[in-house]
């Protein structure tokens, strides 16, 4: 069995994980929860197995010495490593807190980035490092970039479901903030899984850009009526969400989550992720550039917005550590801030070109 076999199981797994999460959140069997992390560790040893795999199947190749083998390399093994770094965290907390409810927030997450590299088509051949990649900082810079992304999307989980738990009216700003966020959240979820379903078989190059078909099973279908139709669709169910966000409140409260937990898993995760990125994701970065490049900053769009998402998160622990800024605040601020990885992640290398362009490959 090689590498793509084991992503494969852990894809399936995590996705079952994250189907069986929901169902226990609104249904509250103990049955259904051990089922659920029974599959997420199951599909967490397949990955790390099949990371292994790859990563000697990429030493094989290459020959270019362990480090430089690391398969973080293109945008398919740096979306798989930031999933295993996601599942790890979140397992890590669901037995320190001895509560599953997190399972239903965080694994769909890791469900979204599985769905984007089937929908995408992407490249999961293994391919020679460009010149600028063979480096030895190509595992610290990658590795630990992967690594606070994943605290960051923990923070996201905790600070939306903290925003759920703690607001009240409807007209309330950070009510309609969360209802907003999560909506958004679920339609992309939703309409990824229709262009699955739409373009699989229709696409003849794994190598085309997901920009040529994403959401044109839906709100950029060539057929004016179903894009009409898709975003009445997505307005309908904000509606939904917002009319009805009481109800999601409750299910949570029944597993008995305080709202002081979900702020200090919050906050621990960020004040873990954001020294990892600003050594790894900047520094390192920063350091490797000169070397390949010649500059420490070129104001390259991944430079740029890596700077940006730094901010965010800087804002979040100067406003929380020196300004005393607690609760609802603080969870907009991590909410908007993990918006921004991702946009730095996945928008730079698809809609904007710049020196960092191979990792969309």
């Amino acid at each position: 069995m090689d590498s793509s076999t084991f992503f494969g199981l852990s894809t399936v797994a995590y996705i079952l994980a994250m189907v069986t999460y929901i169902i226990y959140l609104a249904f509250k069997k103990e049955s259904l929860g051990i089922v659920a992390t029974a599959l997420t560790v199951a599909g967490f040893v397949s990955q790390t197995l099949a990371f292994g795999l790859r990563w000697k199947e990429f030493y094989d190749i290459g020959q270019m010495g362990i480090l430089r083998a690391v398969p973080l390399t293109n945008l398919y093994e740096s979306l798989i490593f930031f999933v295993w770094c996601l599942i790890l965290a979140y397992l890590i907390i669901e037995f320190k807190y001895k509560n599953r409810s997190f399972g239903a927030f965080v694994t769909p997450v890791a469900g979204l980035a599985l769905a984007f590299i089937d929908i995408s088509g992407m490249s999961t051949n293994i391919q020679p490092l460009v010149p600028a990649l063979q480096s030895n900082w190509l595992l610290a810079h990658v590795m630990m970039s992967f690594i606070a992304y994943a605290m960051f999307a923990i923070s996201f989980s905790t600070g939306l479901m903290y925003l759920i738990v703690r607001t009240e009216n409807r007209n309330e700003p950070a009510y309609i903030f969360w209802t907003v966020m999560l909506s958004i959240f679920i339609i992309t979820l939703s309409a990824m899984g229709l262009d699955y379903f739409t373009f699989r078989v229709a696409i003849q190059s794994q190598e085309e850009l997901i920009k040529s078909y994403l959401f044109k099973a839906s709100f950029m279908s060539s057929s004016s009526s179903v894009a009409v139709l898709s975003w009445g669709i997505a307005a309908a169910f904000t509606f939904f969400i917002w009319r009805f966000g009481g109800t999601l409140k409750k299910i949570i409260a029944g597993f008995n989550i305080s709202h002081e937990m979900l702020d200090e898993i919050t906050y621990k995760s960020i004040a873990i992720g954001f020294p990892i990125f600003t050594l790894g994701g900047l520094i390192f970065g920063a350091i490797w550039a000169d070397q390949a490049w010649g500059k420490y900053w070129t104001w390259d769009p991944k430079e740029t917005w890596s700077l940006i998402t730094w901010f965010f998160y800087a804002f979040y622990l100067h406003s929380r550590l020196m300004r005393g800024w607690k609760g609802k605040k603080v969870a907009i601020v991590a909410v908007l801030g993990f918006m921004a990885v991702i946009f730095t992640y996945l928008g730079v290398n698809l809609l904007l070109s710049g020196l960092h362009s191979y990792g969309a490959q």
